[in-house]
């Protein structure tokens, strides 16, 4: 199976938008760079980057690999990128306002009523509700995958809780630190200002009550949560509260803070809890995470949540295999990129063929998140293989499967030298009362391993700092040796 290359082209020589990398790279040496990795690694440990690691055996929280050497993505590249993911978000929420409301996809016969009315992230209490100015997803994370120099494939939406943007920030910053000289050769587009973007987004989101400057609170399920880091982290830049269930309360469909001189209303809530976790009145009646009452003060319009409840029927993988025909139903427009080839298991006739193929495919889960509950068919053994055949056999609709796609590799760093690393992409979307905006670039997940195409951090995969550059600037001077 061939494999895309970002760096270098067929004929050997480095593509445009790393030319100046590569030369860089020719001028200096593995031990500086093995010096820099460490230099990189301390850098993390002291600002206390760490993910929390469910289950593991060594440790409650570990770092997240990191590598030193930039993803780099052309402008024209990037501009048909974000082209397509504004299209794709644009009608995610189109999408999620018609099946809370009328239903007009699904009377078109475009989407199975059960798909959706069946599906374990529809939330009944949202059916003819409507959010603050109708925006569902604030804040999305696009997994993209890349195949050759034409193409790139969105591999997943994640609408719900996304995560990893404080590593893209971090990781920006430890790469200006430690590689002053290789941002000079390059023209990159800043990132820093996604704090401020975000802000301005969910200020404009708050309900119509809300005069002057609305009050916003990150909400957690706390410090043991895997991404704690990050929502600390996204507290501290946006100058917000960082909150946990018992620091809110609710009176008279009013959400409050309780602070030091007193209870504060709440406006907007950024929520990092899963909607079962939310509020035990309506959800999990055993939830220690939540609010009480939080429902029917988000139902009686007098706070935000972001994103709103209910979206994950949005990013589920069987809904995502229709997101063609959902584009096409909300904008009238052909999709600008491309969904990766997908078997719904529940059709009997795609049913078959995964069943026969099974050692050729990628089956998922279709609630499955982090790159628990799949198959990866070439990389299996025959038990596992056996196994998902009982499972698929058993609940064939709970399943899709996908080809074996030859993800694009980019080159690491590692202790002999240079090697090429499979890598996706997970752009930021952010969607807000009058403006879709995304941050260009994203976080580029890379897969640590030789070979391995799983970059989840959950499965041991590390991150890239991704550059969105306008042009090659100057020759190298070599400097460093």
């Amino acid at each position: 199976m061939l494999q895309f290359d970002e760096m270098m082209g067929a004929n050997g020589q480095p593509r445009v938008a790393y030319q100046n990398l590569s030369q860089w790279l020719n001028s200096v040496d593995a031990q500086w760079l093995s010096s820099r990795r460490e230099q990189a690694e301390l850098l993390f440990r002291r600002i206390g980057i760490t993910f929390a690691v469910y289950g593991s055996q060594e440790a409650t929280e570990r770092l997240i690999p990191f590598d030193v050497l930039p993803r780099i993505i052309s402008r024209n590249e990037w501009e048909r990128l974000e082209r397509g993911l504004i299209q794709r978000v644009t009608a995610l929420n189109l999408f999620l306002k018609d099946i809370y409301g009328d239903g007009q996809i699904i009377k078109a016969g475009i989407i199975p009523a059960d798909l959706i009315y069946r599906n374990p992230g529809f939330c009944s209490e949202m059916f003819g509700r409507r959010p603050p100015h109708d925006v569902y997803v604030h804040i999305s994370g696009v997994d993209i995958v890349r195949t050759d120099d034409q193409n790139f494939y969105v591999l997943e939406d994640n609408a719900r809780t996304p995560s990893g943007v404080s590593y893209m920030l971090e990781n920006r910053e430890v790469m200006m630190r430690l590689f002053p000289e290789l941002f000079s050769l390059h023209r990159v587009a800043p990132i820093e200002d996604y704090p401020n973007e975000l802000l301005a987004t969910l200020r404009s989101v708050s309900p119509p009550h809300a005069a002057g400057e609305p009050v916003i609170a990150l909400m957690t399920p706390g410090q043991y949560n895997s991404a704690f880091y990050e929502h600390s982290f996204l507290a501290d830049k946006l100058g917000i509260e960082l909150v946990e269930g018992r620091d809110l309360f609710v009176r008279d469909d009013i959400v409050y803070m309780r602070t030091t001189e007193g209870p504060r209303r709440v406006d907007v809530i950024y929520r990092r809890i899963d909607d079962d976790f939310l509020d035990p009145l309506v959800f999990r009646a055993d939830s220690a995470l939540g609010v009480a009452g939080l429902m029917g003060a988000y139902q009686a319009g007098n706070v935000t949540l972001a994103n709103a409840v209910g979206t994950g029927v949005a990013d589920d993988k069987a809904t995502y295999t229709y997101m063609p025909e959902i584009i096409r139903f909300y904008l009238g427009e052909a999709p600008i990129l491309l969904n990766v080839p997908t078997y719904r298991c529940r059709e009997a006739d795609a049913l078959t063929y995964v069943l026969e193929h099974l050692s050729e495919l990628v089956v998922k889960e279709v609630n499955g998140s982090g790159g628990y509950g799949m198959l990866v068919g070439p990389h299996a053994s025959k038990a596992q293989i056996e196994e998902f055949r009982l499972k698929l056999r058993a609940n064939p609709d709970n399943f899709i499967a996908q080809p074996t796609l030859a993800l694009s590799t980019c080159p690491i760093s590692v202790a002999q030298g240079i090697a090429p690393r499979h890598v996706d992409l997970r752009p930021f979307v952010l969607h807000g009362a009058k403006n879709v905006r995304v941050v260009p670039g994203g976080l580029t997940r890379v897969a640590m391993t030789e070979n391995s195409l799983v970059v989840n951090s959950s499965q041991g995969g590390g991150t890239k700092d991704t550059w969105v550059i306008d042009d090659v600037l100057t020759e190298i001077r070599p400097t460093i040796s």
